[in-house]
């Protein structure tokens, strides 16, 4: 198995209008959404086998999210129904096209009950990469079964890919996020920030110094979500002379309808990159790195340009056909 993600596989509601805030918006559309989710199904687009572990609730969205993700190709035998909560459920509002506004129904949702005993565990020990966030981290008991996911999956050898996807809004107000999330950044390969999250856990504004803070707790690659002004990495050197390799890669600009979910496409598309190496570690370069995160750019631009998340996510026949159109800028 290429890439296996696990964390929140939801409901989206969708505003019906861009422009007006969420109180504002007449109407909302269901999609299906979870950022784990959107990165399984978008490897699976851009042609890699994926897997996805959660659990949703025994319901009329729960059936309809796991039809999803098998229609998409997405391996779903790590999914389970639980009959006593409800699928969770996110109203986003976007008062324009990069900002975004969320309401989370989970109280608890299905998600968030999910426990290390109904692990997958030969799903975990066949992934060449495990992918989660946060937002599983938050209570119990899904945070355990996110650290013995990734326990499990880093002992088989899989690259341990991490996205902080930092919901202040869901975390309890007495709690304190930071010591949680850098836990598990020091047990990942690979950490996703964007600049917020960049600057609320290092207190750095500086992409180098905020990423070279991040990198010394463990991971061998930081990378920075940049929005519409494209991405940044962060790795350890090749020698002593080359302590670090660093680079900003340009943005692809394109007519934006929605940035929901573009991370969660940039990430898959990362993935599917790095893995493609029998050691992956042998792309942590600055020749590597600039190639594999325009590709990834490329996806997260292609899937900028229509609603919704799994619905805008590109083939990878359209990410070869995109790049071949267009020259860095």
């Amino acid at each position: 198995m290429d890439i296996v993600t696990l964390g929140e596989l939801l409901i989206d509601m969708f505003p019906s209008q861009i422009g007006l805030s969420l109180v504002d918006v007449p109407a909302f559309h269901p999609k299906p959404g979870g950022a784990p989710a959107n990165v399984a199904v978008a490897a699976s687009r851009l042609g890699k086998q994926s897997a996805f572990i959660g659990k949703v609730g025994d319901d009329a969205f729960g059936h309809f999210l796991v039809d999803t993700l098998a229609q998409e190709g997405v391996n779903t035998r790590g999914v389970l129904l639980d009959k006593k909560a409800r699928t969770s459920m996110a109203f986003i509002a976007l008062p324009d096209e990069h900002q975004a506004e969320f309401l989370f129904y989970r109280n608890p949702g299905a998600d968030m009950l999910l426990n290390a005993g109904e692990l997958d565990h030969a799903l975990l020990q066949q992934a060449r990469a495990f992918h989660f966030g946060s937002i599983s981290l938050i209570a119990e008991p899904y945070l355990t079964a996110t650290k013995e996911a990734v326990k499990i999956a880093k002992e088989s050898g899989a690259l341990i890919s991490f996205d902080v996807n930092y919901r202040s809004s869901l975390w309890p107000a007495e709690s304190d996020p930071k010591p949680v999330i850098m836990e598990m950044i020091n047990k990942a390969d690979l950490v996703k920030v964007n600049q917020d999250e960049l600057l609320f856990l290092t207190g750095e504004k500086d992409l180098r110094a905020g990423s070279r803070f991040l990198r010394v707790q463990g991971p061998a690659l930081i990378v920075v979500t940049l929005g519409a002004e494209g991405s940044y990495f962060n790795c350890a050197g090749s020698s002593q002379n080359d302590p670090t390799s660093d680079g900003r890669i340009p943005p692809f600009p394109v007519k934006t309808v929605d940035s929901i979910g573009c991370g969660d496409a940039f990430t898959a598309g990362l993935l599917s990159r790095l893995i493609s190496a029998k050691n992956w570690h042998d792309l942590l370069n600055q020749e590597n790195l600039s190639d594999i995160l325009r590709y990834a750019n490329a996806v997260g631009a292609l899937t900028a340009q229509k609603q919704g998340v799994i619905p805008a996510l590109p083939t990878a026949a359209e990410v070869e056909a995109f790049l071949q159109s267009k020259t860095i800028t």
